[in-house]
């Protein structure tokens, strides 16, 4: 199971304990905002993309969405997210529980600076009813991300 992969990873870093899981879907980000009692715009939504033969992960506040043009300004190819049926082949982590935690080996991940204006941001955890609050020093830490981005507008 995709959260027991988490937990595991987590516990390297000593903050498994931290992990909350839901006796409701946090699959969607207003299903997550709900079930933590916070705003949407806090819940740090892992997206994945197609990248060559691989995948990436751009993880980013719960109130924007791709900006194709800035998209592909940074990785130089036309954001395309990956399907359905293929985010947990691909990822690790199904669809409703992507993170950016105990990923596929040569899954990068990248964080938007859509975040940037956060203390605590609110990731999934590998299913669809989990996340964890981290500080920002805590995502960068744990996620190993490669770098900030800026891919990302508010959404309408």
């Amino acid at each position: 199971m995709s959260i027991e992969k988490v937990r595991e990873y987590l516990s390297t870093f000593g903050v498994e304990d931290k992990i909350k899981e839901f006796t409701v879907s946090s699959a969607t980000v207003e299903l997550a905002a709900k079930a933590l009692c916070c705003e949407p715009c806090q819940i740090a939504k892992s997206m994945a993309f197609a990248m060559g033969e691989g995948a990436i992960l751009v993880v980013a506040a719960g109130d924007t969405k791709i900006d194709n043009q800035k998209f592909k300004a940074e990785f130089g190819t036309k954001a395309k997210m990956l399907q359905f049926a293929d985010v947990e082949r691909l990822i690790g982590h199904a669809v409703g529980g992507v993170c950016p935690f105990g990923i596929n080996d040569g899954v990068l991940v990248y964080l938007d600076n859509s975040l940037k204006r956060f203390e605590t941001v609110y990731p999934a955890c590998g299913s669809s009813n989990s996340a964890i609050g981290l500080t920002l020093d805590e995502l960068m830490r744990f996620s190993k991300y490669e770098k900030w981005v800026d891919v990302c507008k508010f959404a309408e």
